[in-house]
């Protein structure tokens, strides 16, 4: 990142591709792990790229940065991707300036999420941007602009229904289950990866499923072996992943695995199965479909839930809109102050040189007393204060300097 490099907001942009125009196999291709991130982080002053980070999650994979152009954040994205850059730009959206702003707002408060109203996105934003920040990626602009459009997501999750219920895509796999399959609690399923998603999965298993026959299966065993035991379900080892789907009837997968780890020529002489793919990519074959015995489903499948939960999220659009909007007032104030701050920074130095001016020391000397020349520091302040005010009102160029320099001899002849 440069540091030095002056933030103009109409170089803020977001690239991205989502659900809305690619399916899970194609967000596959543009999905970025964290080793990929890292990558990407450490190059990104190659590109002529300030701050910037990169969200993928299930649902879409977007990159927001302060840049010369979109095309210098789509060429280093695409340096790390499984899929090429025409492809991306096929398929891509890109926004720039308040409307680069306005949908990061929109994807934090879940406006924008394939489920509307899905809360997992925030948890998934902070750590985007942590890990930018480890890298030195995210500066004063983004630090701020992230902040605010955090607490409005807060806001809209505290004072609005629209994430009220139980509806994500951990949730509707659940739905599913209770709508395909008979007699769960004689079934045996098996769950792989007990990240975030798959914790949310397994608990909502444990808690609307009523059933305990459950083995969890994660690459750091500890990790499964810890939720186990809270919930008082089995594990295995990951070695054991192929004799634990066999045996199953049905299999959640929520892995990180950037190829599936559930092929179809693992499943030709299986039992009936069930199987849910909560990863993007894909960690479960797609041609596992064509398996007769087998019934896949992957994220954009789960995403079709129309329940009257979400009838009443879609309600409450309006309001969740309304916050953003007053968010972004706020966001805009801070970066007009922001943008004032070189011009306020000369004029404090100008009014500070002024004194040892001999025509301004001589008209000063006319109302000027030792007692009262301490205090030029405090009048220089107060000067500075009301040309911050007025510049934040109605910034007029150079007339707020030359405002600035009356205001200063006037409280200087008092």
């Amino acid at each position: 990142m440069n540091p030095k490099q002056s933030i103009d907001i109409s170089n803020f942009y977001i690239a991205g591709i989502n659900y809305r125009k690619s399916d899970a196999s194609i967000r596959g291709h543009f999905a970025i792990s964290n080793e990929r991130n890292a990558i990407l982080l450490q190059s990104a002053s190659q590109y002529q790229i300030d701050e910037f980070f990169i969200l993928s999650t299930c649902n879409r994979t977007e990159i927001y940065g302060v840049a010369p152009s979109a095309e210098n954040l789509i060429e280093l994205l695409c340096t790390e991707t499984v899929g090429d850059k025409a492809t991306f730009q096929q398929m891509a959206y890109i926004k720039r300036g308040y409307d680069a702003i306005n949908h990061l707002f929109s994807v934090a408060a879940g406006l924008d999420s394939q489920i509307l109203g899905d809360y997992e996105i925030v948890g998934q934003l902070k750590l985007a941007v942590k890990l930018a920040r480890d890298y030195n990626c995210i500066g004063a602009f983004l630090d701020r602009l992230v902040n605010i459009v955090l607490q409005a997501s807060k806001s809209i999750k505290n004072n609005t229904q629209l994430s009220g219920g139980t509806v994500s895509v951990s949730f509707a796999a659940i739905q599913f289950l209770k709508e395909h399959v008979s007699d769960i609690a004689t079934k045996k399923i098996v769950l792989l990866g007990t990240g975030k998603i798959g914790r949310n999965t397994c608990k909502n298993v444990v808690d609307y499923l009523a059933t305990t026959n459950v083995t969890l299966i994660n690459r750091t065993e500890d990790k499964a072996i810890e939720l186990a035991e809270t919930l008082g379900l089995g594990t295995a080892p990951y070695s054991h992943i192929e004799q634990e789907v066999a045996a199953a009837d049905i299999v959640i997968v929520a892995t990180n695995s950037q190829e599936p780890i559930i092929t179809k020529a693992q499943l030709k002489h299986c039992n009936t199965k069930v199987l849910i793919d909560l990863s993007i990519p894909n960690n479960i074959e797609p041609r596992c479909k064509e398996l007769s015995h087998i019934t896949l489903v992957n994220v954009d499948d789960l995403s079709k839930i129309n329940d009257a939960t979400l009838q009443k999220r879609v309600a409450e659009i309006p309001k969740a809109k309304a916050i953003i909007q007053t968010h972004i007032h706020e966001f805009t104030d801070w970066y007009q102050m922001r943008k004032n701050v070189p011009v306020i920074t000369a004029v404090k130095t100008k009014l500070q040189h002024m004194q040892a001016c001999n025509l301004f020391m001589s008209y000063s000397s006319q109302f000027t007393t030792t007692a009262t020349a301490l205090h030029t520091e405090e009048r220089i302040k107060k000067v500075i204060n009301n040309m911050a005010q007025n510049m934040r009102k109605q910034n007029k160029g150079g007339c707020n300097y030359i405002e600035a320099i009356n205001d200063f001899m006037a409280h200087s002849a008092n």
